[in-house]
């Protein structure tokens, strides 16, 4: 029993120690290296260019470093890494720094010279006792267009000992997804983001000068699992980038938004109408949201979640003039009482066509509809599932088809009638 409790506290010295493995001066997991001049090599120390260059495994500094394979996200970015876990009696002392650094070059051979990508990565060590033991944890993580690449690999402490490696790596889309258009280009890579919320170009497709849609967006803010007190990474990555896939849709030419949170019953964030999404306003907003406190005056409202969801239909989708569309998203809102089918009559038609982008990551868990499903029958919407990359780009096509053809045969009944629509 001894020997068992021992082990068991060796191994939560070990997730705290991980815990406490910090980068410096920055949440992102690491930095690209830029050249100080446009067109210029990136300039490694002399020492680390040599080892990175000798592509030898090297374990001075005892480690296991085991690389993590490209994963397609949400954000239509492969996200590939490397995991590290090293001996803690190496990191006795009164605190030290790892430096990782770090190269990417594609080696798909579609130029004569590929540039390397350089990263750099610095952790923090906190104080460790001569009797720890069990094993430290670091990781870090960059994105990746489709391609080919060779990563060489080095860490080393403060009396220079180095740990070193190199790896191949493959990102290719499947044979069902070939058709998606990836947010990064191939052979491309680039660091990590710490947050979804930046703005990027809207890619190389020239906007639409036909269709031109106007969109209305309704975004539910929430966890996957209602009862979380944050919203987790994934939850948000996943929320943003349905934003950012229709957004970046050639055809669309304005866009409003509505950011809320269904069990708050509140509006998070409003932009008006314009030609493209403010993210980090919206990032801004959205971190000053307090997931799980009670409101009091709710307390006492029996439906209180219903009820903004009828208010938030009748203020934002019915009186919704000049638009093209109106697309709710969001996780499953399960609400005590969903809004009654004849409150939805009241509130009138909606000329254009209603969407629901409901994002899921396992559709077997909660396979009922949800209230926002049942809200937008009473205007004849569509709904999707998201759960993979895959369907938030399928559906995406699939709905601005809908959309597209709507506007056409409104546009030919409105010349039939003489202009009367």
């Amino acid at each position: 029993m001894a020997s068992r409790s021992k082990e068991s506290c060796f191994a939560l010295v070990s997730l705290l120690l991980a815990a406490l493995l910090w980068p410096v001066g920055s949440a992102s997991a690491q930095v690209l290296l830029k050249p100080t001049q446009p067109g210029e090599p990136v300039m490694l120390m002399p020492s680390d260019a040599t080892i990175l260059d000798a592509g030898q495994e090297r374990r001075d500094l005892p480690c296991t470093v085991s690389q993590r394979k490209p994963d397609l996200g949400f954000d239509l970015r492969f996200h590939a890494g490397f995991d590290v876990t090293i001996p803690m009696d190496e990191l006795v002392g009164e605190g030290q720094l790892l430096t990782v650094v770090f190269r990417v070059t594609p080696t798909d051979g579609n130029t004569k010279a590929p540039s390397p990508a350089n990263f750099v990565q610095h952790f923090t060590v906190p104080a460790i006792s001569d009797d720890a033991k069990g094993d430290a944890s670091l990781q870090g993580v960059i994105d990746l267009g489709e391609g080919n690449y060779h990563v060489d690999w080095l860490m080393r402490d403060h009396d220079e000992r180095v740990c070193a490696s190199s790896w191949d790596i493959s990102a290719s889309l499947s044979p069902k997804d070939k058709p998606i258009p990836l947010f990064l280009s191939r052979d491309r890579v680039e660091q990590a983001q710490p947050e979804p919320f930046f703005n990027e170009p809207l890619g190389p497709t020239p906007r639409s000068k036909e269709d031109n849609l106007n969109v209305k967006l309704l975004v539910n803010f929430a966890p996957q699992n209602s009862v979380s007190a944050s919203l987790q990474r994934s939850d948000t990555d996943a929320l943003v980038s349905i934003l950012k896939a229709i957004e970046r849709d050639p055809r669309v030419a304005h866009v409003s938004l509505v950011a809320f949170n269904m069990s708050e019953g509140q509006v998070l964030y409003r932009q008006e109408s314009g030609d493209e999404i403010d993210f980090p306003a919206l990032g801004k907003a959205l971190r000053q949201m307090k997931l799980g406190t009670v409101n009091v005056q709710k307390l006492g409202q029996k439906h209180s979640e219903t009820e903004f969801l009828e208010t938030l239909i009748s203020k934002e989708v019915a009186p919704a003039e000049h638009t093209d569309a109106v697309i709710f998203a969001g996780p499953k809102a399960m609400l005590d009482a969903n809004v009654p089918q004849e409150d939805l009559r009241r509130i009138g038609d909606v000329e254009c066509p209603v969407f629901y982008m409901n994002y899921t990551l396992d559709p077997t868990v909660t396979p009922w509809k949800d209230s926002i499903s049942h809200a937008i029958r009473s205007f004849k919407g569509t709904e999707y599932t998201i759960s993979r990359p895959r369907d938030l780009w399928f559906s995406t096509v699939e709905m601005f088809g809908r959309i597209v053809r709507w506007k056409r045969e409104r546009a030919l009944s409105a010349l039939a009638t003489g202009g009367s629509h």
